[in-house]
């Protein structure tokens, strides 16, 4: 049996199909649905794309990663799945409260519980990505997180595509109930599973684990090397993070209807990026994480140009053409972001230190989060003052900046997976 084929069917495999789509749900409920929400209720698109900086919980959430790196908060079930099981609770009641609330009548509440929401989110990531790179053996980076990423995207279709549809035949508050009922699953498999050895220890103070994490990282790679790898780490998404941040609502603009973007938008793009989530791991057995970073990179900034094209055709009546369209444009941006985000999330694991595993992934994915936070927040103002084709044309140009940064980062000549310098 090829050893690929061998590590796919290992019963870790089966646990990042779980972490990927119990960490996916309610990012993608932030990025589509509550969009969708606001935007049937009235709220403009500059309103809805400031609620891009609710998410600032992604951003910020190395400032209490040492936390979860020093302690567990229910002993019974051990450091890192007694934050997975707390984050995951209270995601579950914070999504089926927020349909409950009237966009017209309790904004403010509404940004709170949204904020909280990312809060725990964010939380959840943190203890999810260091159980999966404690479970994962170096060999098995590139397949398992390629197998989380996949997941993590197919748990997009919950509020992206079956919520928009039961949207158009029930109430907001039966919408959001059912899509908090997508969490189960993450809680039984946090139940279920057996808490990792951290083979590198458990920081033995806070201030350890503080100030540690940071000083082994830049000593590691020396502090050019450093700021040259967290550099890139903001830069490789920027372009598609922002192609993305107002989808659902530019789909809208365009003139399709939230059944036809829930089955046709959303579903288009399921059976690629799994394809493209499957292939990207396995490649990357041959190609190695730098190389994959290259190579997926190209297709991630190029499908870009797919949105580009359909603001350019313009909004119009919804007609077979247009819906294959649309479909043939989501399915390679799917692809596309999909094999990026795979190698991405690899490559990430890959530069941790195991004794510093959450510290240190939160600091990278934070990194990640930046462009998705803080410069989506402006997307809606870039959309009126320059249209969707200026703005996915801007898109393209950003994903620029972290293709010329791998010449130093991950350079093509260098495919072996190992830490850069």
């Amino acid at each position: 049996m090829p050893a690929w084929l061998s590590a796919m069917l290992n019963r870790r495999m089966l646990i990042c199909i779980f972490t990927g789509f119990a960490s996916g749900l309610p990012l993608y409920l932030l990025l589509n649905l509550v969009p969708a929400w606001l935007k049937t209720e009235g709220l403009s698109l500059r309103a809805i794309g400031a609620f891009a900086l609710i998410q600032f919980p992604y951003t910020w959430k190395f400032l209490w990663a040492p936390l979860l790196d020093r302690y567990g908060i229910l002993p019974w079930l051990g450091r890192r799945r007694s934050w997975m099981f707390v984050s995951q609770l209270g995601l579950l009641a914070a999504i089926a409260w927020l349909g409950h609330l009237s966009p017209r009548d309790d904004l403010p509440l509404i940004v709170v519980l949204t904020a909280v929401l990312a809060f725990l989110s964010a939380t959840q990531d943190i203890a999810l990505d260091a159980f999966r790179r404690e479970i994962l053996p170096d060999a098995e980076l590139g397949l398992g997180n390629a197998i989380h990423v996949n997941a993590y995207r197919i748990a997009g279709l919950v509020p992206g595509s079956l919520a928009l549809i039961l949207a158009d035949h029930l109430p907001w508050s039966q919408v959001f109930l059912i899509t908090a009922a997508f969490m189960v699953p993450g809680l039984l498999m946090t139940l279920s599973v057996r808490e990792p050895l951290a083979a590198g220890g458990t920081p033995r103070t806070l201030r350890e684990a503080v100030v540690e994490p940071f000083r082994e990282f830049f000593g590691r790679h020396g502090t050019q090397s450093a700021l040259l790898v967290l550099a890139f780490l903001f830069f490789y998404k920027l372009g598609d993070s922002l192609c993305t941040a107002l989808a659902t609502p530019f789909y809208l603009d365009m003139g399709y209807t939230k059944t036809e973007i829930g089955i046709i938008a959303k579903n288009a793009g399921l059976w690629p990026a799994v394809a493209g989530g499957i292939l990207g791991g396995v490649w990357m057995f041959k190609l190695g994480i730098n190389r994959a970073l290259w190579v997926f990179g190209v297709v991630q900034a190029v499908t870009i140009l797919g949105f580009l094209g359909l603001a350019w055709v313009g909004a119009a009546e919804s007609t077979p053409a247009r819906l294959i369209l649309l479909a043939l444009v989501i399915g390679s941006e799917a692809i596309g972001v999909g094999l990026g985000t795979t190698a991405f999330v690899a490559f990430m694991a890959r530069t941790t230190h195991p004794a510093y595993t959450a510290t240190q992934l939160a600091l990278f994915t934070s990194l990640m989060a930046v462009p998705r936070t803080v410069i989506n927040a402006g997307a809606g103002w870039l959309v009126e003052q320059m249209g969707w084709t200026g703005f996915f044309a801007l898109c393209f140009v950003l994903a620029l900046p972290g293709m010329l940064l791998l010449l130093r980062v991950a350079p093509w000549h260098e495919p072996v997976d190992r830490p850069c310098a």
